[in-house]
């Protein structure tokens, strides 16, 4: 097996002036924990690349998705704005409430037209853009190409959505479909050959615009389940295949960083390197870990949504910082365009530039709260270094309801919410970033007035919400994405899915 790693040049901290508008390299995992690399403290799991990225970079340790689960989270870091404000929530009650929380197979919802995505606000300054790998923002007519990028090549949902090969099928969906654009070339994905043929898009693209600003989104597939890896680099980790799955990203991300190195061009790029929620760690060996932080993917616990996040830039970052600066995906947005000059959407945003925190000239970023979102409530509110849960709720489990609120039309479908917490739970996240230790909220009862004041700001900004894309109501099977229904949705595939007649038949019509 040949591994990639690139070589930390240290340069001095000096303001910004480029003869043009930066590079954007976002590379993005999937499900990810917050202790899952050698940097943030794992012991077995090798991550040489991703190391030297927080080496020569700054590394955050106070730093968010969007959201807890995979479609809102997305939503969140591609338009700077929360999930409930593009209609990526669902509004059904309990218990549809735990399917219909991402985009499926049989999804026509996705992201909305009206959405200026970060491809979009760099398009009118020339910039090329790819997105390879995971999509997850819908595929009806909403595929990436669609919201502002050049091209695309990968997954609209996530792997465990249908059949890959080689791995349990869930046969109420067809196998995954691999898309160039919004073309299915390969039904059900080859997964093993899967990230090889990233990174050969990924060089071959940073080639093509070595002379022009470019913005490149590796959404990786890994490491959601069901696992995989290429056969270089199976049985290569001590912790077994989810190691193994892990260890072929940080090499394509050495992959990717030597090419820019190779080329001159870390000088004019701006690597982020993050991961979209918190691990799924109810998953056992098959998810990650994150760490020192409770709860996981799905949750409002901080392991649902604070995760690893490195920022990389010679010359302009400076070598081995750590922040305990508050930032977001959300941020993406504000500060690429602060960076590239671009307009910002006539939109209500929750975007703020990390620039000054980036360039060191501030300590602190102008994101002094972070809410805590699952689909339309708002379970949590952090600010400052304070937290407080309103609502609690696990991620998959079937939570016992506090009451009955309302029955779904047309079904006997009862609405029922999470726990609730009058007063709220209060954590100190600074002393107790694991959750830990509930402080009495008689005693800070100013602290909790405060949080309070600035959940009510922070709900007059919502206003009425745009219709929910993530419904019942939103779901056909009959477009489900299939290359040839008379081969039962297989084309330039090797693998022949199982086809369940109760579960599989009625998908094609």
């Amino acid at each position: 097996m040949k591994r990639v790693a690139f070589v930390v040049v240290a340069c001095s901290l000096f303001a910004v002036s480029m003869s043009r508008p930066p590079n954007f390299v976002i590379l993005l995992a999937d499900d990810l924990g917050y202790g899952d690399i050698g940097c943030y403290g794992h012991p077995t799991i090798l991550t040489p690349n991703i190391d030297l990225l927080a080496q020569g970079g700054m590394k955050f340790t106070q730093f968010y998705s969007a959201n807890s689960i995979c479609t809102p989270s997305r939503g969140g870091l591609m338009t700077g704005r929360l999930p409930l404000r593009t209609g990526i929530y669902s509004s059904a009650g309990y218990p549809l409430d735990m399917v219909f929380r991402v985009f499926m197979p049989g999804s026509t919802g996705g992201l909305q037209s009206d959405e200026v995505t970060v491809a979009a606000l760099l398009k009118p300054l020339n910039y090329s853009s790819l997105l390879l790998g995971k999509w997850h923002l819908g595929h009806l007519n909403t595929m990436p190409t669609q919201r502002g990028f050049d091209e695309f090549y990968g997954l609209p949902y996530s792997q465990d959505e249908g059949c890959p090969p080689a791995n349990p099928c869930l046969t109420k969906w067809p196998g995954v479909p691999l898309y160039h654009n919004e073309t299915i070339i390969e039904q059900p994905v080859d997964l093993s050959t899967l990230t090889p043929r990233y990174n050969e898009k990924a060089l071959e693209f940073i080639v093509d615009n070595k002379d022009n600003p470019f913005l490149l989104v590796m959404a990786y597939d890994e490491v959601h389940v069901p696992l995989f890896a290429s056969r270089g680099f199976v049985n290569t980790s001590a912790r077994g295949l989810y190691g193994d799955a892990l260890q072929e990203m940080d090499d394509s991300i050495g992959q990717i960083v030597g090419r820019l190195r190779d080329l001159g061009l870390l000088g004019d790029t701006m690597i982020v390197f993050s991961s979209d929620n918190g691990a799924w760690t109810e998953e056992g060996l098959n998810g990650g870990s994150n760490g020192l932080l409770r709860g996981q993917k799905g949750e409002t616990w901080e392991g649902g949504m604070r995760v690893p996040t490195i920022f990389y830039w010679t010359g302009h970052i400076a070598s081995g910082k750590v922040s305990l600066a508050l930032g977001s995906q959300l941020d993406f947005l504000a500060t690429f365009a602060e960076l590239a000059g671009a307009s910002m959407p006539n939109k209500t945003l929750d975007s703020y530039s990390l620039v000054p925190v980036l360039l060191g000239q501030a300590a602190a970023s102008s994101r002094d709260s972070v809410f805590y979102y699952r689909d339309a409530t708002l379970m949590a509110a952090r600010y400052g270094n304070y937290k407080a849960h309103y609502f609690t709720r696990s991620g998959w489990g079937l939570d016992k309801p506090e009451c009955v609120c309302a029955v779904m039309p047309f079904t006997s479908v009862l609405y029922l919410v999470p726990q609730r917490h009058d007063p709220p739970l209060l954590y100190h996240l600074g002393h107790d970033p694991s959750e830990q230790y509930q402080l009495n909220a008689t005693e800070y009862s100013s602290i909790l007035e405060q949080i309070n004041s600035v959940v009510e700001a922070h709900n007059k900004t919502i206003g009425s919400l745009p219709p929910s894309q993530l419904d019942l109501y939103d779901y056909d099977c009959k477009v489900c994405p299939c290359c040839d229904h008379a081969m039962l949705c297989v084309c330039n595939s090797t693998s022949t899915p199982v086809i369940d007649v109760g579960h599989g038949f009625y998908l094609f019509p």
